[in-house]
């Protein structure tokens, strides 16, 4: 047999396991994800059963909640490549393992407490943007429940990171089905008074979301404490002693991550506030569209994240030819599944939207007409958004993060949000002007990132 023949067999037999390591270590990532925003999702349908009103002031509170919450989710992230890196570089490494998760969940408790005294005056926040009073005050009552969630959900965030850089994710996931499970049980009894809790409305849901994230955090914290995967690794151990340079290093990587997220998560919540300017059947539409393109996002997000772990350990143990093919591997599935969204989203917008309002309800009628125009273009950006998702991915598996955050502030505070509000106010698209914009700048991302690692340099192995 020639070796060319053998050659080939090598490098397709390369490619299966790489698809089939990639697809093992990003389904429960993926339903993690799913799970997480089905919380906000089951938020958002039950809020519906209070009136459109309180959708929208939910819809305030959550995007004035989200910008910050992300910015520190960025910084948590940073975890996952440096544990995946120093793992390809000495598989059995515990003591720098150790000091990352720690040093994480030391950044959890740095971030939170200035968000928490940002989140406590969202009302007044609220009302300087020009929002109306009463979704202002709704929306503050909602803040002032949730914002307490922000601490377990970064400490649950760190650990998830953790467990899924030792490709050991399925923990997380039976965690986060447990605590969607709660929450919709905590809202139902919550917001509406059933079982004999105070009927609380939308501050209930609030307390709902934030009693779910220490649940998650709790459980997973109980996991890698006892079980024999991860015990041996004592993630708590010594966990009030300082460690200044892994700290350091840690939001040297962090930070671009962190405003990368920050600058994609604020478009879309200065979209909302713009939406907000139009009118509340605009904002509820926007809402409504967006929560279902989240969903679909929340696949190639888990393969973002899965490809971060697949690319580091080949990146820690410099392997070149395994760079490429998780990157290109998770990236082409992506592509894949995001093409299907969008077909579905073009072909059952009614269905779709159908599942957060009563549709057949005269006062809906509008927000129907609405989200069914947004969802059109939610289609179109379904492409562009997963490739752009998995391409930070995949260069942040190389510890590559401060250009692609320059890239994301041009595509989405340059190009995306000036031409949005050109279109929405100058031209008089409406929401419809908006959506076009946020289409655009996520397109330029996905391209600028494309270039970035087609031009990335030969690995080498990471030093200590």
């Amino acid at each position: 047999m020639s070796t060319l023949v053998l050659e080939g067999r090598a490098a397709r037999a390369a490619w299966l396991e790489e698809i089939r390591a990639t697809l093992w270590l990003a389904w429960p990532m993926v339903l993690t994800n799913v799970a997480q925003t089905g919380m906000t999702a089951t938020d958002i349908m039950m809020m519906g059963r209070l009136g459109a009103n309180t959708v929208a002031a939910g819809a305030l509170g959550a995007n004035l909640y989200f910008a910050p919450l992300m910015f520190g989710l960025g910084l948590m992230l940073a975890t996952s490549p440096m544990i995946a890196s120093e793992l390809g570089r000495r598989r059995h490494s515990v003591r720098d393992i150790r000091r990352t998760v720690r040093q994480g969940l030391w950044s959890a408790l740095a971030v939170s407490v200035p968000m928490w005294a940002i989140l406590w005056n969202a009302e007044a926040i609220l009302l300087a943007m020009g929002q109306q009073p009463d979704l202002s005050a709704a929306a503050g009552e909602y803040m002032r429940m949730l914002m307490w969630g922000i601490l377990p959900f970064y400490g649950y965030v760190v650990l998830r990171s953790f467990i899924s850089a030792l490709e050991r994710p399925g923990w997380a996931l039976a965690i986060v089905f447990v605590a969607v499970g709660f929450n919709v049980l905590a809202n139902w009894c919550l917001m509406f008074g059933h079982l004999g809790f105070p009927a609380m409305g939308i501050a209930g849901s609030g307390l709902a979301t934030t009693l779910s994230n220490l649940l998650m955090f709790l459980g997973l914290a109980a996991v890698v404490s006892y079980d024999r995967t991860f015990c041996r690794y004592h993630v708590f151990g010594r966990f009030w002693r300082a460690d200044w340079p892994r700290f350091r290093a840690l939001w040297r990587l962090g930070l671009p991550i962190a405003a990368m997220v920050a600058f994609e998560v604020t478009i879309f919540n200065v979209s909302a506030f713009l939406m907000g300017l139009i009118d509340a059947p605009s904002l509820a539409a926007h809402a409504i569209a967006l929560q279902i393109a989240s969903i679909s996002f929340m696949v190639p997000l888990g393969l973002g994240q899965a490809v971060t772990v697949r690319v580091g350990r080949a990146y820690g143990a410099g392997d070149a030819g395994g760079v490429a093919r998780a990157g290109w591997t998770a990236y082409s599935l992506s592509l894949a599944f995001m093409s299907v969204m969008a077909l579905t989203m073009f072909a059952f917008p009614r269905e779709l939207i159908g599942l957060f309002i009563d549709v057949n309800d005269p006062a809906n009628t509008a927000v129907l007409a609405i989200g069914v125009s947004f969802l059109a273009y939610a289609a179109l950006f379904q492409i562009v958004d997963g490739a752009q998702a998995v391409g930070s991915g995949m260069l942040r598996g190389l510890h590559d993060t401060t250009v692609p955050m320059i890239f994301a502030g041009i595509g989405y505070w340059g190009i995306g949000l000036p031409l949005g509000a050109l279109l929405a106010f100058r031209f008089g698209f409406g929401g419809v002007g908006i959506w076009i914009g946020l289409s655009t700048g996520l397109a330029a991302v996905a391209l600028l990132l494309l270039m970035r690692w087609l031009m990335r340099p030969r690995p080498q192995r990471v030093s200590p």
